[in-house]
C-alpha cells in the first residue's frame, strides 16, 4: 500500500441515505458516519455533496478537520451504478483521492456478507438487488433495474403501491382501510395534498411510505396483499440469482428483518447472517485496488 494513504473510505450509498467508514490504512476502521441519500438516481451533485459531507463530519469527530483527499483511498458501493452514463459522471466529478474504486451497491454488500468468498445476497432496501458470486469472474445480476420500473419487494415499491391504493379508496374503487388512512394523514389529509406530494415524490419518499405498510400487515388486506407479494418477489431474485441453491444466501438491507416474516418457508430456512455490510465489503474493495 502506498505510503502517502493515510486513510481509506468506505461508502455505501442508496437512496434513503449513505453510510461510511473511515479506516486506518491496515484496514482497521475507526469511526463510521451518515448522511444524506447518495443513489446516483437522485444526481451526481446530491451524491457527492451527501458523501463528502458525511467523510468531513467523520473526520472532524476524529479531530482531523484539514483532512486531504490525496491522503485517503475511498471504495464506493453505490446504487444507480449499472448505469453507465451515471458512473461514469459521477467518477468525473471526483475530487483528487489517492485512489478510487466504484461499483454497486451489491458487489460491496456481497464482499461485507461473505468475507470476500463466493455468495449471494439480496439487499433490500429503498430498492432491491440481488448479487451472486460463484468465484473467478462468475458474477451474477437479479434486478436492480431501479424505480420506478424495477426494484420489486423494495420499500420504494411498497411506498408506490400503497399511494395506488389510496388513490382508489378516494375514488371510492377499493375500501379505504386503515393502510390508505395512514398514508394519506402522512401526505397531508387531503386528497389534494396527495396530489402535491407526489408531484414531488421519489424513490426515497415512497420508500418513506413503507413502514405504513409494515404497522399494518395485520390489520389491512391490502397490506396484507402487499407484504406477500414483496415475498414472493424477494423469493424470485433468490431464485434467478442461484437456482441449485450452491452459495450461501444473506438478506441485507434496512428492509431484510423487517420483511423476513413475509418470505417463503424455503427461502427463510436458507438464509444465512451477513458476516459485515455493505460499508465494510466498500473498505474491502478499495483495499484490494491499492493491493494490486
Amino acid at each position: 500500500m502506498s505510503t502517502t494513504v493515510d486513510f481509506l473510505i468506505g461508502v455505501d450509498g442508496g437512496g434513503s441515505g449513505c453510510r461510511l467508514a473511515i479506516a486506518g490504512p491496515d484496514g482497521r476502521e475507526l469511526i463510521r458516519s451518515q448522511g444524506g441519500p447518495a443513489g446516483l438516481a437522485l444526481g451526481i451533485d446530491t451524491a457527492w455533496r451527501a458523501i463528502l459531507d458525511a467523510i468531513g463530519q467523520a473526520f472532524a469527530q476524529l479531530g482531523h478537520p484539514d483532512w486531504q483527499f490525496e491522503h485517503c483511498a475511498i471504495g464506493l458501493g453505490l446504487a444507480g451504478v449499472h448505469h453507465a452514463a451515471w458512473a461514469e459522471a459521477f467518477a468525473q466529478q471526483a475530487p483528487a483521492f489517492a485512489a478510487l474504486a466504484l461499483r454497486d451497491d451489491g458487489v460491496t454488500t456481497l464482499l461485507g456478507a461473505h468475507h470476500g468468498e463466493p455468495g449471494a445476497i439480496i439487499a433490500i432496501g429503498t430498492g432491491v438487488i440481488g448479487q451472486a458470486w460463484f468465484g473467478g469472474e462468475d458474477y451474477r445480476t437479479v434486478s436492480g433495474w431501479g424505480f420506478p420500473s424495477g426494484d420489486e419487494g423494495s420499500g420504494a415499491w411498497l411506498g408506490l403501491r400503497a399511494v395506488q391504493a389510496t388513490q382508489k379508496a378516494l375514488d371510492g374503487r377499493a375500501p379505504f382501510g386503515p393502510l390508505s388512512q395512514a398514508v394519506l394523514a402522512q401526505v397531508g389529509g387531503k386528497r389534494e395534498s396527495l396530489l402535491g406530494w407526489q408531484a414531488h415524490a421519489n424513490q426515497t419518499t415512497y420508500a418513506q411510505l413503507s413502514p405504513l405498510v409494515l404497522q399494518h400487515g395485520s390489520n389491512d388486506p391490502t397490506a396484507l396483499a402487499l407484504l406477500s407479494q414483496a415475498g414472493s418477489e424477494i423469493a424470485a431474485v433468490a431464485t434467478a440469482l442461484d437456482p441449485e441453491r450452491r452459495l450461501p444466501l444473506a438478506l441485507c438491507g434496512g428492509l431484510a428483518e423487517a420483511l423476513g416474516p413475509w418470505l417463503p418457508a424455503e427461502l427463510r430456512s436458507r438464509v444465512q447472517p451477513a458476516h459485515g455490510d455493505a460499508v465494510a465489503g466498500a473498505l474491502s474493495l478499495i483495499r484490494g485496488v491499492l493491493r494490486g
